[in-house]
Protein backbone atom coordinates (compact mmCIF):
# COMPACT_ATOMS: atom_id res chain seq x y z
CA UNK A 1 0.00 0.00 0.00
CA UNK A 2 1.03 3.45 -0.98
CA UNK A 3 1.21 6.41 1.45
CA UNK A 4 1.27 10.11 0.12
CA UNK A 5 2.41 12.79 3.41
CA UNK A 6 2.25 16.33 2.47
CA UNK A 7 1.76 19.53 4.27
CA UNK A 8 -1.39 19.70 5.71
CA UNK A 9 -2.07 23.61 5.89
CA UNK A 10 -4.47 23.51 3.21
CA UNK A 11 -5.86 20.42 2.95
CA UNK A 12 -8.75 18.85 5.67
CA UNK A 13 -9.85 15.48 5.64
CA UNK A 14 -12.54 16.19 7.33
CA UNK A 15 -13.71 19.49 5.89
CA UNK A 16 -13.28 18.23 2.18
CA UNK A 17 -15.29 14.94 2.68
CA UNK A 18 -17.77 16.55 5.35
CA UNK A 19 -18.67 19.75 2.69
CA UNK A 20 -21.28 17.84 0.55
CA UNK A 21 -19.22 17.14 -2.61
CA UNK A 22 -19.05 13.46 -1.90
CA UNK A 23 -21.31 10.91 -0.64
CA UNK A 24 -18.92 7.84 0.28
CA UNK A 25 -16.86 7.69 3.07
CA UNK A 26 -17.20 6.68 7.09
CA UNK A 27 -14.93 7.92 9.79
CA UNK A 28 -12.36 5.63 11.26
CA UNK A 29 -9.19 6.03 13.62
CA UNK A 30 -9.21 9.46 13.57
CA UNK A 31 -9.68 9.93 10.10
CA UNK A 32 -11.87 8.30 7.03
CA UNK A 33 -12.04 5.23 4.66
CA UNK A 34 -13.21 7.19 1.42
CA UNK A 35 -14.21 5.74 -1.58
CA UNK A 36 -14.27 6.77 -5.62
CA UNK A 37 -15.49 4.58 -8.04
CA UNK A 38 -13.54 0.91 -7.75
CA UNK A 39 -11.27 2.26 -5.56
CA UNK A 40 -10.98 3.06 -1.65
CA UNK A 41 -8.29 4.91 0.75
CA UNK A 42 -7.67 6.26 3.87
CA UNK A 43 -6.91 9.71 4.91
CA UNK A 44 -6.24 11.83 7.89
CA UNK A 45 -4.33 14.89 9.49
CA UNK A 46 -1.74 14.10 11.96
CA UNK A 47 0.02 16.88 13.13
CA UNK A 48 1.13 19.58 10.53
CA UNK A 49 0.64 16.55 8.25
CA UNK A 50 -1.80 14.82 6.14
CA UNK A 51 -1.68 11.47 5.17
CA UNK A 52 -3.50 9.19 2.56
CA UNK A 53 -2.92 5.74 2.31
CA UNK A 54 -4.46 3.79 -0.98
CA UNK A 55 -3.30 0.85 -3.67
CA UNK A 56 -3.43 3.66 -6.42
CA UNK A 57 -1.06 6.85 -5.75
CA UNK A 58 -1.35 8.25 -9.32
CA UNK A 59 -5.32 8.42 -8.62
CA UNK A 60 -5.63 9.78 -5.64
CA UNK A 61 -3.25 12.10 -6.02
CA UNK A 62 -5.28 13.85 -9.04
CA UNK A 63 -8.42 12.58 -7.16
CA UNK A 64 -7.47 14.94 -4.23
CA UNK A 65 -6.06 17.47 -7.13
CA UNK A 66 -2.58 17.85 -4.90
CA UNK A 67 -0.94 19.97 -7.06
CA UNK A 68 -3.53 22.95 -6.72
CA UNK A 69 -1.65 26.14 -4.93
CA UNK A 70 -4.64 26.24 -2.39
CA UNK A 71 -3.14 29.13 -0.44
CA UNK A 72 -3.19 31.14 -3.68
CA UNK A 73 -7.08 30.43 -4.29
CA UNK A 74 -7.61 31.58 -0.88
CA UNK A 75 -5.70 34.92 -1.03
CA UNK A 76 -7.85 35.54 -4.45
CA UNK A 77 -10.82 34.97 -2.18
CA UNK A 78 -9.75 37.51 0.29
CA UNK A 79 -9.02 40.02 -2.22
CA UNK A 80 -12.88 40.14 -3.24
CA UNK A 81 -13.15 42.07 -0.08
CA UNK A 82 -16.00 40.50 1.43
CA UNK A 83 -16.00 39.93 4.75
CA UNK A 84 -17.93 37.02 4.82
CA UNK A 85 -16.37 35.47 1.92
CA UNK A 86 -12.83 36.23 4.21
CA UNK A 87 -13.71 34.34 7.03
CA UNK A 88 -15.07 31.32 5.05
CA UNK A 89 -12.04 31.14 2.82
CA UNK A 90 -9.97 31.09 6.20
CA UNK A 91 -12.15 28.81 8.14
CA UNK A 92 -12.55 26.52 5.11
CA UNK A 93 -8.46 26.70 3.29
CA UNK A 94 -8.41 22.96 3.93
CA UNK A 95 -11.34 22.00 2.00
CA UNK A 96 -9.87 20.37 -1.79
CA UNK A 97 -12.28 19.95 -4.80
CA UNK A 98 -12.11 17.00 -5.58
CA UNK A 99 -11.79 14.88 -9.41
CA UNK A 100 -14.19 12.52 -9.21
CA UNK A 101 -15.29 9.86 -11.04
CA UNK A 102 -17.94 11.64 -13.90
CA UNK A 103 -20.17 8.80 -13.88
CA UNK A 104 -20.49 8.73 -10.22
CA UNK A 105 -20.73 12.42 -9.93
CA UNK A 106 -23.85 11.96 -12.51
CA UNK A 107 -25.64 9.72 -10.71
CA UNK A 108 -24.84 10.49 -7.10
CA UNK A 109 -26.29 14.60 -7.68
CA UNK A 110 -29.33 12.67 -9.22
CA UNK A 111 -29.81 11.03 -6.35
CA UNK A 112 -28.81 14.14 -4.32
CA UNK A 113 -31.90 16.70 -5.44
CA UNK A 114 -34.08 17.85 -2.77
CA UNK A 115 -32.36 15.22 -0.33
CA UNK A 116 -30.41 15.66 2.73
CA UNK A 117 -26.94 14.63 3.24
CA UNK A 118 -27.72 11.01 5.01
CA UNK A 119 -30.65 9.85 3.26
CA UNK A 120 -28.26 10.51 -0.13
CA UNK A 121 -25.52 8.15 2.05
CA UNK A 122 -27.85 5.83 2.63
CA UNK A 123 -29.03 5.44 -0.88
CA UNK A 124 -26.24 5.52 -2.49
CA UNK A 125 -25.00 3.03 -0.24
CA UNK A 126 -27.57 0.42 -1.46
CA UNK A 127 -27.30 1.17 -4.81
CA UNK A 128 -23.58 0.22 -4.45
CA UNK A 129 -24.34 -2.91 -2.41
CA UNK A 130 -27.16 -3.61 -4.60
CA UNK A 131 -24.99 -3.09 -8.38
CA UNK A 132 -21.79 -2.82 -7.49
CA UNK A 133 -19.01 -5.15 -7.33
CA UNK A 134 -17.32 -6.23 -4.41
CA UNK A 135 -13.28 -5.34 -3.07
CA UNK A 136 -11.14 -5.12 -0.31
CA UNK A 137 -8.91 -2.81 1.45
CA UNK A 138 -7.44 -2.65 4.48
CA UNK A 139 -9.04 -5.83 5.76
CA UNK A 140 -12.74 -4.81 4.67
CA UNK A 141 -14.63 -5.68 2.04
CA UNK A 142 -16.92 -2.76 0.00
CA UNK A 143 -18.51 -2.16 -2.82
CA UNK A 144 -17.74 -0.31 -6.00
CA UNK A 145 -19.89 2.43 -7.80
CA UNK A 146 -21.83 0.76 -10.28
CA UNK A 147 -21.24 1.40 -13.89
CA UNK A 148 -24.17 3.21 -16.25
CA UNK A 149 -24.27 -0.45 -18.19
CA UNK A 150 -25.23 -2.03 -14.31
CA UNK A 151 -27.44 0.88 -13.83
CA UNK A 152 -29.37 0.32 -17.36
CA UNK A 153 -30.65 -2.97 -16.65
CA UNK A 154 -32.73 -2.34 -13.74
CA UNK A 155 -36.54 -0.57 -14.11
CA UNK A 156 -37.19 2.38 -12.06
CA UNK A 157 -39.33 0.29 -9.56
CA UNK A 158 -35.83 -1.58 -8.78
CA UNK A 159 -34.90 2.31 -7.93
CA UNK A 160 -37.94 2.93 -5.94
CA UNK A 161 -37.27 -0.21 -4.16
CA UNK A 162 -34.39 1.18 -2.87
CA UNK A 163 -35.51 4.46 -1.72
CA UNK A 164 -34.85 6.94 -4.59
CA UNK A 165 -38.39 7.72 -4.81
CA UNK A 166 -39.33 9.96 -7.90
CA UNK A 167 -35.34 10.04 -8.77
CA UNK A 168 -36.23 5.95 -9.73
CA UNK A 169 -37.25 7.09 -13.37
CA UNK A 170 -34.14 9.32 -14.02
CA UNK A 171 -31.38 6.73 -13.29
CA UNK A 172 -31.88 3.83 -16.31
CA UNK A 173 -32.53 6.89 -19.18
CA UNK A 174 -29.46 9.10 -17.74
CA UNK A 175 -27.71 5.47 -17.92
CA UNK A 176 -29.11 4.80 -21.07
CA UNK A 177 -28.07 8.07 -22.63
CA UNK A 178 -24.57 8.02 -21.33
CA UNK A 179 -23.94 4.29 -22.99
CA UNK A 180 -26.05 5.45 -26.01
CA UNK A 181 -24.31 8.87 -27.39
CA UNK A 182 -23.20 11.41 -24.51
CA UNK A 183 -19.96 10.63 -23.90
CA UNK A 184 -18.62 11.88 -20.71
CA UNK A 185 -15.60 12.27 -21.75
CA UNK A 186 -15.61 13.49 -24.80
CA UNK A 187 -17.21 16.18 -23.23
CA UNK A 188 -14.51 17.44 -21.45
CA UNK A 189 -13.68 19.08 -24.43
CA UNK A 190 -16.58 21.63 -24.72
CA UNK A 191 -16.50 25.13 -22.85
CA UNK A 192 -18.30 25.56 -19.49
CA UNK A 193 -21.73 27.31 -21.12
CA UNK A 194 -21.50 24.17 -23.58
CA UNK A 195 -20.86 21.40 -21.45
CA UNK A 196 -23.73 22.48 -18.63
CA UNK A 197 -26.17 22.82 -21.50
CA UNK A 198 -25.21 18.87 -22.88
CA UNK A 199 -25.88 18.02 -19.05
CA UNK A 200 -29.26 19.62 -18.84
CA UNK A 201 -30.41 18.22 -21.48
CA UNK A 202 -30.25 14.51 -19.46
CA UNK A 203 -33.49 13.35 -17.58
CA UNK A 204 -33.59 14.63 -14.23
CA UNK A 205 -30.90 16.95 -14.47
CA UNK A 206 -31.48 20.81 -13.52
CA UNK A 207 -28.79 23.80 -13.31
CA UNK A 208 -28.17 22.89 -9.94
CA UNK A 209 -26.92 19.19 -10.44
CA UNK A 210 -25.25 20.30 -13.92
CA UNK A 211 -23.42 22.75 -11.76
CA UNK A 212 -22.66 20.60 -9.28
CA UNK A 213 -21.50 17.67 -12.38
CA UNK A 214 -19.07 20.57 -13.66
CA UNK A 215 -18.00 21.58 -10.32
CA UNK A 216 -16.93 17.92 -8.79
CA UNK A 217 -16.80 15.65 -12.28
CA UNK A 218 -15.06 18.04 -14.36
CA UNK A 219 -13.39 20.06 -12.30
CA UNK A 220 -14.63 22.74 -14.07
CA UNK A 221 -14.13 25.84 -10.74
CA UNK A 222 -15.92 28.65 -12.91
CA UNK A 223 -19.22 26.61 -11.93
CA UNK A 224 -21.34 27.76 -8.80
CA UNK A 225 -23.74 25.54 -7.61
CA UNK A 226 -26.68 27.55 -5.81
CA UNK A 227 -29.06 25.63 -3.43
CA UNK A 228 -31.03 26.81 -0.03
CA UNK A 229 -28.13 27.77 1.70
CA UNK A 230 -26.53 29.87 -1.09
CA UNK A 231 -29.56 31.86 -1.72
CA UNK A 232 -29.53 32.48 2.30
CA UNK A 233 -25.39 33.43 1.94
CA UNK A 234 -26.70 35.75 -1.05
CA UNK A 235 -29.53 37.35 0.36
CA UNK A 236 -27.59 37.90 4.22
CA UNK A 237 -24.12 38.52 3.64
CA UNK A 238 -23.88 39.41 -0.45
CA UNK A 239 -27.49 41.68 0.39
CA UNK A 240 -28.31 40.41 -2.76
CA UNK A 241 -32.41 40.81 -4.21
CA UNK A 242 -32.38 38.34 -7.06
CA UNK A 243 -34.64 35.86 -6.62
CA UNK A 244 -34.05 33.14 -9.40
CA UNK A 245 -31.08 30.48 -8.66
CA UNK A 246 -30.03 30.90 -12.05
CA UNK A 247 -29.48 34.23 -12.03
CA UNK A 248 -27.62 34.45 -8.29
CA UNK A 249 -25.56 31.39 -9.48
CA UNK A 250 -24.90 33.76 -12.71
CA UNK A 251 -23.64 36.85 -10.46
CA UNK A 252 -21.13 34.77 -8.08
CA UNK A 253 -19.66 33.45 -11.11
CA UNK A 254 -19.16 36.49 -12.86
CA UNK A 255 -17.78 37.55 -9.65
CA UNK A 256 -15.80 34.80 -8.49
CA UNK A 257 -14.18 33.90 -11.71
CA UNK A 258 -11.90 31.24 -12.12
CA UNK A 259 -12.53 29.97 -8.58
CA UNK A 260 -15.86 30.35 -8.47
CA UNK A 261 -16.46 26.88 -7.32
CA UNK A 262 -14.05 26.90 -4.50
CA UNK A 263 -15.35 30.26 -3.10
CA UNK A 264 -18.77 28.51 -3.33
CA UNK A 265 -17.88 25.89 -0.55
CA UNK A 266 -15.71 27.92 1.62
CA UNK A 267 -19.06 29.93 2.28
CA UNK A 268 -21.02 26.94 1.58
CA UNK A 269 -18.83 24.88 4.58
CA UNK A 270 -18.82 28.41 6.72
CA UNK A 271 -22.55 29.18 6.60
CA UNK A 272 -23.91 25.22 7.51
CA UNK A 273 -20.79 24.77 10.52
CA UNK A 274 -19.63 28.30 11.93
CA UNK A 275 -22.07 31.16 10.68
CA UNK A 276 -25.73 28.92 11.71
CA UNK A 277 -24.40 28.29 15.24
CA UNK A 278 -23.80 32.19 15.31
Amino acid sequence: MDKIVFDGEYFSAADTLECGQVFRFYPKDGGYVAFSADKACFLKNEGANAEISCDDKEYFENYFDLTRNCADTVVAAKNLGNSFLNDAAECGKGIRILRQDKEEVLFSFIISQNNNIPRIKGSIERLCSALGEVKEFGGESYHTFPKAADIAQKSPDFYKSIGLGYRADYMPAVADAVLNGFDLNAAEKLSTADLKKELMKLRGVGPKVADCVLLFGFNRCDSFPVDTWMEKIYREDFKGELTDRNKISEYFASVCGENAGYFQQYMFHFKRNVGAKK
